[in-house]
């Protein structure tokens, strides 16, 4: 258990949380959530000891092991197998094969494990880190932000992981569906404080309203209370026959505390202005095709047409051509070969990456939004800020000062700023906190017009889509209907094998898990001690061809004849027998590693 007693901690002046106290029991699996700055990463770098805290403490049992998302980039070796096989135990570090199943499942082909690391993407390379803090077989996993750097595919493997991991979770995420498919229990920080519930996040955010609500009807009750009672000392306060009556009230309203009225916290104010549109069909895309290369072909022979109520979800691994279909439809990049023709009376909303690097760094938000609608005055432009959380002088800050989500909200307030017929929304949810998403998601769904929409948010998809176009491994496909039919009809190519396997094993008994258990013990030992033994031997040879190479040194300067011959033979008898249990040591680690995935296939 770890207990966590009386922590505060403040920034600046700003108080983040102050004297919160929780547990981590055994096997529990937390969700933390919280506004964005409300302190959530603040308190996992706590836990881990790289951020000091004002007050309190935090216990852990004796060798109790941590491992974290680490965000930061630093790869010490040239492949990223050896990478990874670093944070194994040293009794398994020719366990590779458990290396790869973590890679696999994080979406890396069997090609990328002899690459090096750093010739990864930014992406990919937190997603290394991941896979170095899952294999380490920690006590405790501190995940922050995992899912903003996975597909989805990534995202439903990393979910069947941790709700099989048998330690215990503390995870940060912005996706609210991903969180409850496995967490225990859920704790929130809120107004400083902190709040942990038996369960999801919807039990946290009702138990967190009603205590709201309840507050609110208390302190409007006090109020009531004090003003009837200071009407009573004013009326019958100089009355000698009322005098000790009203001294009474008065002793009474200054024992009474006051209750301040609580703040309102600020969300978003999301609502899409709808430019009419009377036709069927906004766009018909013919028999498109798009590469950057000749060689690298993105997708092909894709026709659909976008209908004026569609609402297509964009689906598929990282790197396959998601957001480039975005912006080939959008009419920022031409496809190879193809049609795509739109009606007249089109007008679109463009949400994605490279219009959020467009933005002009040097105005202000107001500046920014401004310049999308020159015909909105200055009122209607504040109330778009405000909707978007920049009140007051909050507007009036520059864009090249902002964070990377407070920029996607300037983009969204641009999109707000004009009326619109089809949303084209590249992973709009990217750094938005829970509150923002589950309003995006109802403005999204308010919106009358046609939405095109890349995302791996699996409940966005639920919720959303009636149309998906799919990237799996033989390219881009249309499917006509929601996304809860493709995974009843089709089902993703990487989990297809999986559940293949799953469905034909039988439930294990405890007594036959532990009799695998042993008999996996009886039959590895002995090889584990083979394999120990041939490098226990290949390390005394080397150490002998050193040796002999400094004889030899010595008697070739000497003159020595039958020392050079002597020891030259040694060197030679050496490199033979290192190389012989080089091979006796590949053929032991094969067989070690065949006989472990068989047991552990048994196991499931």
């Amino acid at each position: 258990m770890i207990q966590v007693s009386n922590l505060s901690k403040s920034f600046g002046g700003q108080l983040l949380f102050e004297n919160i106290s929780f547990t981590v029991a055994k096997g529990e699996k937390l969700g933390l959530v919280g506004r964005n700055g409300s302190g959530k990463s603040t308190l996992f770098k706590m836990i881990l000891g790289v951020e000091l805290y004002d007050e309190g403490s935090i216990q852990f049992p004796n060798h109790y092991k941590v491992a974290s998302l680490d965000q930061h980039i630093s790869f010490s070796k040239e492949s990223v197998l050896e990478e990874c096989v670093q944070s194994l135990k040293e009794e398994e570090k020719f366990d590779h094969y458990k290396v790869e199943k973590i890679l696999f499942g994080l979406g890396f082909e069997k090609d990328d494990l002899n690459k090096s690391p750093n010739n990864f993407s930014g992406g990919y390379q937190v997603r290394i880190n991941l896979a170095k803090a899952l294999l380490g077989d920690p006590d405790l996993l501190l995940l922050d932000e995992p899912t903003n750097y996975l597909d989805i595919v990534s995202l439903r493997w990393l979910r069947r992981f941790l709700q099989a991991f048998s330690g215990e979770v503390v995870i940060i995420t912005h996706n609210r569906e991903f969180m409850d498919s496995f967490v225990t229990h859920t704790m929130g920080i809120n107004r400083n404080g902190i709040r942990k519930v038996k369960g999801g996040t919807r039990k946290l955010y009702e138990q967190v309203e009603l205590e709201d609500e309840n507050y609110e009807n208390t302190r409007q009750n006090q109020e009531k209370k004090k003003k009837e009672l200071e009407r009573f000392i004013e009326r019958f306060g100089a009355k000698a026959s009322k005098a000790s009556q009203a001294q009474a009230r008065v002793k009474q309203l200054n024992k009474m505390e006051s209750l301040s009225k609580r703040e309102d916290e600020s969300t978003m104010g999301l609502n899409f202005q709808y430019a009419g549109f009377s036709a069927k069909t906004l766009k018909d895309i013919e028999d498109i095709k798009f590469g950057y290369t000749k060689d690298e072909i993105l997708f092909e022979n894709l026709s659909f047409s976008i209908g004026k109520n569609d609402r297509i979800g964009i689906i598929g691994k990282n790197g396959k051509g998601k957001s480039t279909l975005l912006n080939v439809i959008s009419g920022e990049l031409n496809s190879l070969s193809g049609v795509i023709s739109q009606h007249e009376a089109i007008k679109t909303g463009h949400f994605g990456q490279t219009n959020i690097q467009r933005l002009c760094l040097s105005n202000t938000i107001v500046q920014e939004i401004s310049s999308t609608n020159e015909t909105l005055g200055q009122t209607k432009v504040r109330q778009i800020c405000g909707s978007m959380m920049f009140t007051g002088e909050l507007a009036d800050k520059r864009v090249e000062v902002l964070s990377g989500g407070e920029r996607s909200r300037v983009l969204l307030g641009k999109i707000l700023a004009e009326s619109s017929n089809m949303l084209l929304l590249d992973e709009p949810t990217n750094h938005l906190d829970m509150d923002s998403i589950e309003i995006l998601g109802e403005a999204i769904r308010d919106y009358p017009g046609a939405l095109v929409m890349v995302t791996h948010d699996e409940n966005l998809l639920h919720k959303l889509v009636n149309k998906l176009i799919v990237f799996r491994k033989s390219g881009a496909e249309v499917f006509l209907g929601t996304y809860q039919d493709f995974l009843n009809k089709i089902g993703w190519d990487e989990e297809e094998q999986v559940s293949k396997k799953e469905s034909s094993k039988k439930q294990l008994t405890k007594k036959e898990k532990t009799q695998i258990k042993q008999d996996k013990v009886k039959a590895l030992s002995p090889l584990r001690k083979k394999i120990q033994s041939c490098e226990d031997t290949i390390e005394e040879l080397e150490k002998t061809i050193e040796i002999c190479n400094s004889l030899l040194i010595a008697a070739s300067d000497s003159g020595d004849s039958d020392s050079i011959i002597e020891n030259d033979k040694k060197i030679k008898e050496s490199h033979q027998q290192i190389e012989d249990l080089f091979i006796d040591l590949e053929a032991l680690s094969d067989e070690l590693q065949t006989k472990e995935e068989a047991f552990d296939l048994l196991l499931g």
